[in-house]
Parts: structure tokens; C-alpha cells; sequence
């Protein structure tokens, strides 16, 4: 790789990392703007209210819906004992599968999903339970987050950050996809994807009759 190029993909991996080592300023009672840290966890309704602000500041957006659920199962799972939490476990079933027969967005509570994901479009989204999503993934409609057979059924795919998942997608098996990386419509991934890397399908063609 010759030395300028080299310089350019540091320098943009150091952008990135700083980019993602902060979120949205919080305001102070001094009305003073300070960073959150990545590491600072959110609770239940802040996640809920940052999911909303990055998908559209619409409530009834499908996607940020299908967040708003994942989010309060996670949540609910922490209710201790078991008897408390039993009625949150009732009503979040009900929810998970009116958001998996209205929308077609299927996001068990087991699935890792990071902060400021968006869900672009509702419609055949399947995501395997054991999957796991980074912050700021961007995931459309068609895409598919599973194994890549029946008898390798635990297998799951993992996203990195910032990962750009295009219409029709099919991300399978135990595989990485790298920060930053661009997975185009239609493409059906079954290998490991570098950050930073761009996986397209080939384009369409005329053919005469």
C-alpha cells in the first residue's frame, strides 16, 4: 500500500474511533453540553428516546417500534423475581409478535443491538436470536440475519458499527462483518467482511431476445 494511502486509511480509522467514542451531548442543569462516553449505559426509556431521535422522530415508524419492543424485553429481564416480572413477560410477547405479523421485523430480545440503530423499512426482516448488531447500523427491508443451514442452526452473524446493510441481504453463519462496512442489495454474505470494505452484487444486464 503506498505511504499516502496508508496515512489516509489511519487517519480515518482514528476519525471513526473518535466518532464513536462519543454520542449526543447531554445538557447539564447549567446548561452546559457534555459528551455521553460510549461506555455509559443507557436506561430502558433513554434508549427508547434515542432510538426514536435516529429513526425519524416517528413513533409509529415500524422500525423504531420493533426497537422500542426489543429494548423492553431486554429490559424486563432484569425485574427480579421472576413472579414481578412474569406480567412484563406477558405483554411483551404480545408485543414481539404483533410487531413480527404486522411488520414482518422479527428482533427476539436475546439479539445484541447497540445504540442508534436504524431500521429503515419494515417488511421480511428476520434477525437470528443470537445475532449481534452494532451502534449505528443501518438495516433495510429484505435483509436477513441467520444461519447458513439447519443442521448449523446456533450459528449467527455479528455487525460491527456504522454497518450499512443494503435491500434483500442475506448475512449468514458465524461471520463478522468489519466496522464500517457496506453491504449492498440482494448480496448473500457468507464469508468474513473487513471494516471499511464494500460487498456488491453484480449489476444488472440486458439480454436480448
Amino acid at each position: 500500500m503506498p505511504p499516502g494511502q496508508a496515512e489516509q486509511t489511519v487517519r480515518s480509522g482514528v476519525a471513526l474511533d473518535q466518532a464513536r467514542r462519543l454520542r449526543e451531548p447531554m445538557e447539564t442543569s447549567d446548561g452546559e453540553r457534555v459528551p455521553v462516553a460510549e461506555d455509559q449505559p443507557l436506561g430502558f426509556l433513554a434508549q427508547v428516546c434515542e432510538d426514536w431521535r435516529h429513526n425519524g422522530r416517528d413513533w409509529t415508524r415500524p422500525g423504531f417500534r420493533a426497537l422500542a419492543v426489543h429494548r423492553f424485553g431486554v429490559w424486563r429481564m432484569s425485574l427480579r423475581p421472576r413472579i414481578v416480572r412474569m406480567p412484563f413477560s406477558f405483554l411483551y410477547n404480545r408485543l414481539y409478535r404483533y410487531v413480527r405479523n404486522h411488520y414482518s421485523i422479527e428482533l427476539y430480545y436475546t439479539v445484541t443491538v447497540g445504540r442508534q440503530v436504524v431500521i429503515g423499512h419494515q417488511g421480511a426482516i428476520v434477525i437470528h436470536d443470537r445475532a449481534e448488531i452494532g451502534d449505528e447500523c443501518v438495516i433495510r427491508q429484505g435483509v436477513t440475519l441467520g444461519a447458513s443451514s439447519h443442521h448449523r442452526a446456533w450459528e449467527a452473524p455479528k455487525l460491527g458499527q456504522g454497518v450499512q446493510v443494503g435491500a434483500g441481504a442475506m448475512i449468514l453463519g458465524d461471520i463478522k462483518i468489519g466496522d464500517g462496512a457496506a453491504i449492498g442489495a440482494n448480496v448473500v454474505v457468507t464469508f468474513d467482511v473487513p471494516p471499511m470494505a464494500k460487498v456488491l452484487s453484480e449489476p444488472a444486464r440486458i439480454v436480448t431476445r
